[in-house]
């Protein structure tokens, strides 16, 4: 079997818009050898904006119309950072993020839309939304829709500009509202010139038509001063009563693409026939963001659409030496308008139509390109050799290792082997081998710990991988109460151009050094060596003047509380076979990136502590159970769970170790639902599991509440016999 290919490339797609969804798709159907991708984009998510007003008007709900990037990119083998470009600098190629990192790069593309924000129209900030980028509305026009049906605003709406993205708005919002039930509406749609100048006279008068129908005002060649909570100042003294104020007055370019150094017309990024930036041979834009120089259009998605794979085949010939294509748009191109109602105008080269089967052949056309972001299939496992040795299947399974502690050698197996070790006996060591980090003794009688932890990479992004790994490694020093003192890192990067080694493990490196030094602790050193993937450890020493926290602390009449909620294993193994949505795996890679300190910190007067790693909940709480010598009551509702673990569980997805796990915890009862499947995930960075008296617990949530930290109450102990109950 032939090793992966070293890589040599790094390309960054900046947005996360129509043109580089597809290329992600056509990526990961053909991708080009030695390149690692980096998708940049705030949100897990992107909207297909050709989907909106039927969201807008009832029709689709919100997972419709959103492009799954996280999954995208898991197909097309790229990493995600979730970060805003902040500034993007052509000559030196590097792009800073909003958080602070600068990615370097050898190519890179531009596709992050427009907006139709008004920051210059006084009160536009404070009391209006922008249509454009989606995210924002999505989320106030869900708040105004309960808000009306609870009659604690009145249904007046005033839409900021009269194109047909306005108009298109304005319908649907008056539908979603009326369709409900909601009367009195009072819809506006305002325009500084002719309201849908840009449209052919008879679609116009359509459209015009249609808003007469709903009884929507039309507000033309009209100023507007300013926006209030609740109206709009126009230039000639009329107030236009607005409880729900919509920007949607064109196309208006995103300000931080100033002093990049790129060429640009009207704020727009210009790129030539090629869709590259003229003067700069590896950057490219496509769709709304781009001003095309050599066939000027109007902003529509159509065009980045055609736009995809000319991006894909000239970014494939940049990275390889190839020849590049051109871009020719089309003169015209069928527009297709909804009328809010389930009936659509359609508009080509100025010929008219209008009819609900217009919206059945919209809708058609829009499911059918969304189709090709939510059928993307995991790629296939290499067929065994034949002929190969018995037990190798088995060994195997049926999908792939996890990342993380779901790459774990089990508790049963490590178990035997700990127990047949031999110790010399030295007294400046204080433990044994499977106590969470070994304890030494120095001369002047002041504890030292040291623990060493290393995870097989389940991210894309080595960033972020590192400081999940660094909040990992530490967690054990936390759980026994002690403060971090220095780490020594332990690198295995895959095989690779000296120029990426340099760039992969200055970005491990900063991210390491951030958590670290936040703890008070020194990176003093380590290993690097190139595998065949991407894993990341760190050997902890950690101080403590006083008895380090153990398992066997925990008495009768204890409450057991958890500082993070479980569920990690079992969403990174659903990303892994494409079944996890990108908000839930954003959501838990964010959980695992939270650092403990502080609630260490908190937990100082506990009985017993431990960090939730590989053994999942279960299997922890049955070690403070056995070396404690206590019973434990589980309140399984009470167990905190990530978004989408559960959904996950229930549909079969299951981390590698799962079964070890839960061999290894046959004594504890289960109600075989999803949920308590969940005890026995194997999770990375996972919270902390205490045992506390009882008569400290509200001071406690109290004190955790107040540093904005969680905490939950999830069982009790009791005496014996030791073990594992759920309550």
């Amino acid at each position: 079997m032939q090793a992966p290919l070293p890589l040599t490339k790094e390309l960054v797609l900046i947005g996360g818009g129509h043109a580089h969804a597809l290329f992600l798709r056509m990526w990961g159907m053909k991708p080009l050898a030695g390149v690692r991708v980096t998708v940049i984009n705030p949100e897990p998510t992107a909207p297909y904006t050709g989907m909106l007003p039927g969201y807008v008007a009832g029709h689709y709900d919100r997972e419709a119309l959103d492009i799954d990037l996280v999954r995208l990119a898991r197909f097309a083998g790229a990493r995600v950072i979730l970060d805003r470009a902040a500034f993007l600098d052509a000559r030196g190629a590097t792009v800073t993020l909003a958080g602070g990192r600068i990615l370097p790069f050898h190519a890179a593309s531009v596709d992050i839309g427009i907006t139709s924000d008004l920051p210059k129209l006084p009160g536009f900030i404070d009391h209006a939304v922008a249509a454009k980028p989606l995210g924002r509305y999505a989320e106030a026009w869900a708040t105004f829709r309960q808000e009306v049906a609870a009659r604690q605003k009145a249904p007046e709406i005033a839409v900021i500009g009269g194109g047909v993205g306005g108009v298109e708005l304005a319908l649907a919002m008056h539908y979603a509202l009326a369709s409900n039930g909601v009367s009195g509406i009072r819809m506006t749609v305002l325009e500084q010139e002719t309201l849908l100048a840009q449209m052919p006279p008879g679609s116009a008068s359509g459209l015009r038509r249609r808003l007469s129908e709903i009884g929507a005002d039309v507000l033309e060649n009209i100023e507007i001063l300013g926006i209030n909570s609740d109206r709009l100042i126009l230039s000639d003294g009329r107030e236009i009563p607005s409880q729900f104020t919509v920007g949607a007055a064109g196309a208006r370019p995103q300000g931080w693409l100033q002093g990049s150094g790129l060429a640009l017309q009207d704020g727009f990024i210009t790129v030539d026939e090629t869709l590259r930036a003229p003067g700069f041979d590896a950057i490219f834009a496509v769709g709304d963001c781009a001003h095309l120089s050599h066939a000027p259009r109007a902003k529509a998605g159509v065009y980045a659409v055609r736009e995809a794979p000319v991006l894909y085949r000239n970014l494939f010939a940049i990275l390889s030496g190839g020849k590049l294509s051109g871009y020719r748009p089309q003169k015209d191109y069928l527009k297709l308008i909804s009328m809010g109602n389930k009936e659509a105008l359609a508009d080509w080269n100025g010929i008219r139509m209008q009819g609900r089967w217009l919206w059945r052949w919209k809708d058609h056309i829009d499911r059918k390109f969304m189709r090709q972001f939510t059928e993307l299939r995991p790629m296939q496992a290499a067929a065994l050799p034949e002929p190969h040795a018995d037990g190798v299947k088995e060994v195997l399974g049926d999908k792939p290792m996890c990342g993380g502690c779901g790459a774990k050698v089990g508790n049963h197996a490590l178990g035997q082997v700990l127990a047949g070790l031999e110790t010399l006996g030295r007294k400046d060591v204080l433990s044994r081998p499977g106590d969470d980090a070994a304890t030494l003794t120095g001369p002047d009688g002041q504890k030292q710990l040291i623990t060493t932890d290393h995870l097989r990479a389940f991210t894309e992004d080595p960033w972020l991988m590192a400081r999940i790994a660094a909040i990992h490694a530490l967690g054990d020093v936390w759980a026994m109460g002690a403060k971090p003192q220095a780490a020594l890192a332990s690198i295995i990067l895959p095989r690779m151009s000296t120029e990426l080694q340099r760039m992969w493990l200055a970005e491990i490196m900063s991210a390491a050094t951030e958590v670290f030094h936040a703890e008070g602790a020194e990176i003093i050193g380590g290993h690097t060596s190139l595998g065949s993937e991407l894993t990341i450890g760190f050997t902890v020493t950690g101080l403590t003047a006083h008895d380090p926290l153990t398992l066997a602390g925990a008495r009768p009449g204890d409450v057991l509380l958890l500082t993070k909620p479980i569920g990690s294993g079992t969403i990174m193994a659903g990303e892994m076979s494409m079944q996890a949505h990108g908000g839930w795996v954003s959501a838990a890679l964010s959980e695992m990136a939270k650092p403990q300190g502080k609630a260490a910190a908190l937990l100082a007067g506990a009985h017993a502590m431990t960090d939730v790693t590989g053994f999942g909940l279960a299997g922890h709480l049955q070690n403070i159970a056995l070396a404690s010598g206590v019973g434990i009551s589980l309140n399984l509702a009470a167990v905190p769970v990530m978004v989408g673990a559960e959904e996950l569980a229930a549909a079969g997805v299951r981390s590698t170790i799962f079964a070890d796990n839960r061999m290894n915890c046959d004594g504890l009862i289960t109600d075989g639902s999803p949920r308590s499947d969940l005890l026995f995930d194997p999770q990375t960075a996972g919270g902390l599991l205490v045992a506390v008296s009882p008569d400290s617990v509200s001071s406690l949530k109290d004190r955790f509440a107040a540093e904005g930290l969680d905490l939950w109450e999830i069982g009790r102990c009791s005496k014996g016999p030791a073990g594992v109950m759920l309550a």
